[in-house]
């Protein structure tokens, strides 16, 4: 479900509040393959309705937000220890923005950056800055501009670019080819130190072609391109995956078909993942062959191929009607949720599933009513690896507290696989000093970029850093540890 919570008008003191320190209760489900464990419920100080997927910071601790609650009823940010020990570090409020939506992205500087879709100078929302301790900075108010041709109401979270600056959407506002306000979204790009300037207007083309509405987030392919989606416009006015430059121009690569009858979906609300091979993946949550969503994979060039259309079992046991975006995981395999569906047809409030690249999918996870209570939550938003290999993610409804349908809830899905390290940022040149976050790292005898040795320092058993050497070329990081050797899920890319 498509749940937006307007905080607008609420009543805020807009000043950072006391830190809440909460310990959840873990509730553990076994499963055939798997163990889904509720870590967190949520309610009251901690907040509600936790929309965005959690990230893991260089600390080795989860960070998040809700979009509602807390001391000004406008949502929180907070920090989860992977044993379930929360602390709210702030609370939102007018005028430093409401209800953040999307995503956090912890920067090479350690602190956190993200948007908010309400709120700010002028009500149509902001970017901001916030450190792991919870001291927020403004970073830029939306709608600034006259007619809001800087945009406003930006859903997505940020991410960071091999440049260090920051690379974002917004839902409406922006300039049409023409002069007039087209109120259908941008696309943007914020220095650290909030120096803001427009990239693209959608509705730059005779029939809104280049698509209408960026609902969800950036990803930066390996070729220094950002690729994203629309939520409608295009050919055919169902959505559209475009390629942009840093520099803004923009490529429309492929326009999803009308909703009705349309086997290769329509509708994507997430964003999209770059895998190993160079194709992207990403969801739609209307259309396919059983008009609730699809799983497809699209090529740099624009060849889109349905790789799994939802509801395709009796009673949507599969899911159906995906909205987030896909975790490309340590196995090669792919992880996500649905908004609804799931096993128990009549309860069924959303699944966690596991699809491979081929389009074999496995329903891992049905969150459903029990005992007309939605006790380990329901309604999922995204998925993140942390680097001890399980999943993490939130529900934005269900839990203990506020029965029968809750507040929201954190888990944690352990599916198998492995330990590894991430790098921060995931590209760089020679020289550049580079965090690497994982776990158990006390001990580490070396760190190599594609077999060739860095210089390292560990800093504690979650960070080490590193120096990029001279000769290294483009691949996996390794860290060798008393417990073995761990890989990077990611290929570090060394800049010319």
């Amino acid at each position: 479900m498509k749940r937006i919570v307007n905080a607008l008008g609420r009543p805020s003191s807009g000043k950072r509040a006391y830190a809440t320190f909460v310990l959840c209760m873990m509730t553990a489900l076994n499963l055939p393959a798997q163990t889904l464990t509720t870590i967190c419920d949520f309610g009251g100080a901690a907040g509600q309705a936790p929309e965005a997927a959690l990230v893991q910071g260089i600390d080795g601790n989860l960070y998040g937000t809700t979009s509602a609650g807390g001391a000004n009823n406008g949502g929180t940010f907070f920090k989860m220890t992977p044993g379930g020990a929360l602390t709210t570090l702030y609370n939102f409020g007018s005028p430093n923005g409401v209800s953040p939506y999307g995503a956090l992205v912890q920067a090479a500087n350690g602190d956190f950056y993200g948007t908010t879709l309400y709120g700010g100078a002028h009500g149509y929302g902001t970017v901001f800055k916030i450190t792991p301790s919870g001291a927020l900075t403004t970073l830029y108010s939306f709608c600034s501009q006259i007619g809001c041709t800087d945009g406003g109401y930006p859903y997505a979270g940020l991410v960071q670019g091999a440049n260090g600056d920051f690379y974002g959407t917004t839902t409406m506002g922006g300039e049409g080819t023409d002069g007039e306000i087209t109120g259908i979204g941008t696309i943007f790009k914020i220095t650290p130190s909030g120096s803001f300037s427009t990239l693209y207007n959608f509705c730059s083309q005779s029939g809104c072609t280049d698509g209408q509405v960026p609902y969800a987030g950036l990803v930066q392919a390996a070729n220094g391109n950002l690729y994203g989606t629309t939520e409608y416009g295009g050919a055919n006015g169902s959505g559209t995956v475009f390629e942009i430059t840093p520099g803004g121009t923009l490529t429309t690569l492929y326009s999803f078909c009308p909703v009705s009858g349309c086997p290769d979906g329509a509708i994507p609300w997430a964003g999209l993942v770059q895998a190993n091979n160079g194709d992207f993946y990403g969801t739609t949550y209307q259309a396919g062959a059983n008009g609730l969503g699809t799983v497809f994979r699209i090529t740099p060039g624009g060849v889109l191929t349905t790789i799994y259309s939802f509801c395709s079992e009796i009673s949507c046991a599969d899911g159906a009607e995906p909205e987030a975006a896909l975790v490309a995981a340590t196995n090669g395999d792919f992880y996500g949720t649905t908004a609804h569906g799931g096993s128990a047809p009549q309860n069924g409030l959303g699944t966690a599933f596991k699809i491979t690249p081929g389009g074999t999918l496995t329903t891992l996870y049905t969150f459903r009513l029990q005992d007309d209570r939605c006790l380990h939550g329901c309604y999922p938003a995204g998925l993140v690896q942390d680097t001890n290999g399980d999943l993490y993610g939130t529900t934005t409804d269900g839990g203990e507290y506020g029965a029968p349908y809750g507040y929201g809830t954190v888990f944690s899905l352990s599916v198998g696989l492995g330990p590894f390290v991430q790098p921060r940022p995931t590209s760089g040149e020679v020289g550049t000093v580079v965090r690497i976050l994982g776990s158990g790292l006390t001990g580490a005898t070396g760190v190599s970029f594609n077999g060739v040795a860095a210089v390292f320092d560990v800093v504690s058993g979650s960070e080490i850093t590193a120096t990029v050497p001279t000769g290294a070329t483009s691949g996996k990081i390794e860290v060798v540890t008393p417990s073995g050797t761990l890989s990077s899920n990611t290929s570090f890319r060394v800049l010319p």
